[in-house]
């Protein structure tokens, strides 16, 4: 499969704005899985009405799905954490059996540092030890789904060097199954964030790992947020996707000779009536490029 997807929100109104976009547009569906589950009092993780609202969608369009995390913690080290990934797992190879994810992804970084959840992950040291520790949690991710990976960083601040991030993730995919998530817009906000060229990065990332890649917009921090007055371009998935964006992804392109899907990313809340046909465009635009570069099936 090579094709184009769009990230799905478990939100109806995103839902049912999309629905016919999702119908006619796409050729899989991406979604977290922990916005498909709520947690009782004992904590176990229980489906919840998009869980439901998703599988009547796949079982209607018969689309694949893919998976990509934002919690699991792949580099946490707080042992607190264990019962919680436990948890996250066994729920996950539940899911697998109902929704048989083509691949699934998750986020570089720590996302429950004391053992409590974090909304995003946080950026760790890029360590030989470190990255054997996240090739360890990507095998135990394999006994679930077969083909796994991570996405490369959009952090806002940096332990080391941004441009030492393709080395790290190089040492963490050896082997097979082991895939890159390339993040175009993340390579954008990190380029713009601490100054070097997106480029320079790409040219170091090892681009023949990429199964997949995520195209998205965003804006730029309010100036009070920060004493110095500074601006962060932010990776918060909320407008069009950004010309450079568009150019990186046609320069990257060509060099990733396992790629299997092209992602459109989009936040629930930022889509209403007027967005709609600027999705639909974007999602048309994708289409174009890999067929412009002879990748799509």
């Amino acid at each position: 499969m090579i094709g184009v997807g769009l990230s799905l929100q478990p939100e109806s109104a995103f839902l049912d704005l999309l629905d016919e976009v999702c119908r006619t547009k796409v050729d899989y569906f991406e979604v977290s899985p922990e916005t498909l589950w709520w947690e009782d009092a004992s904590g176990l993780l229980i489906e919840n009405g998009f869980h439901q609202r998703l599988q009547r969608l796949v079982k209607q369009t018969c689309k694949p799905v893919v998976g990509h995390g934002v919690g699991l913690s792949l580099s946490g080290v707080d042992r607190r954490d264990a019962a919680r990934r436990r948890r996250w797992l066994s729920r996950l190879a539940e899911d697998q059996k109902r929704l048989q994810f083509a691949w699934y992804t998750d986020h570089l970084g720590v996302s429950a540092p004391v053992g409590q959840a974090a909304m995003l992950p946080l950026p760790v040291w890029q360590t030989p030890a470190a990255a054997t520790l996240l090739l360890r949690r990507l095998r135990k991710l394999q006994q679930i789904v077969p083909q796994v990976g991570v996405e490369n960083s959009v952090f806002y601040f940096a332990l080391g060097s941004p441009l030492d991030e393709p080395a790290f993730l190089s040492r963490a995919l050896r082997g097979a199954g082991l895939h890159l998530l390339l993040d175009l817009h993340n390579v954008f906000t990190m380029a713009q964030n601490f100054g070097f060229a997106p480029a320079e990065y790409l040219r170091r990332l090892d681009l023949t790992k990429v199964i997949e890649i995520h195209i998205s917009g965003g804006t730029h921090s309010d100036a009070s947020w920060l004493p110095s007055g500074r601006s962060l371009r932010l990776d918060s998935h909320d407008g069009a996707v950004p010309e450079p964006v568009w150019q990186l992804l046609d320069e990257v392109l060509p060099r990733c000779p396992q790629l299997r899907g092209l992602t459109l990313e989009r936040m629930e809340g930022t889509v209403g009536p007027a967005e709609v046909p600027l999705l639909s465009a974007e999602l048309t635009r994708a289409r174009q490029a890999l067929i412009r570069h002879r990748l799509h099936s």
